[in-house]
C-alpha cells in the first residue's frame, strides 16, 4: 500500500511528458531541463525581439514548452523540453503549427 503514491506519481509524470504524435525529435543534451529551456527562450527572443512563452509543464522546472514568438498555448509551434526517456539529461522535440518555426530547430539544436 505504501507503494501506492510513488506509482500514481511515476503514472502521472509519464502521461505529461509524453510527447504527442504531431512533435519531431529534435535532439538531446546533458544540460537540466531548464538550462535549455532557458537557452531557447533567450535564443528566440534575442532573435525576434519579441515576447516569448514558456510554460511549465512539470513542477520543478523539470519539463516546458517554450512558445515559438509570437505563438500562443496551448495549441502553437513549441520547443517541446522534457526530461530524457533513457537515462539522465534533456529531450527535446519540435511541435510545428501551420508555417510557424521554419528555421527555429537551427536554434534549438544550438541549446543541446
Amino acid at each position: 500500500m505504501k507503494y501506492l503514491p510513488i506509482l500514481a506519481m511515476t503514472v502521472a509524470i509519464s502521461a505529461c511528458a509524453a510527447p504527442s504524435p504531431n512533435v519531431s525529435q529534435v535532439g538531446t543534451s546533458q544540460q537540466p531541463p531548464k538550462v535549455v529551456a532557458q537557452c531557447i527562450a533567450q535564443k528566440w527572443a534575442d532573435k525576434s525581439q519579441q515576447q516569448v512563452i514558456s510554460q511549465d509543464t512539470l513542477a520543478n522546472d523539470m519539463a516546458a514548452n517554450v512558445y515559438v514568438p509570437g505563438q500562443q498555448p496551448p495549441d502553437g509551434a513549441a520547443a517541446l523540453v522534457r526530461p530524457n526517456y533513457s537515462g539522465p539529461g534533456t529531450w527535446v522535440g519540435f511541435r510545428a503549427a501551420g508555417s510557424a518555426g521554419s528555421d527555429a530547430t537551427g536554434d534549438i539544436q544550438a541549446c543541446l
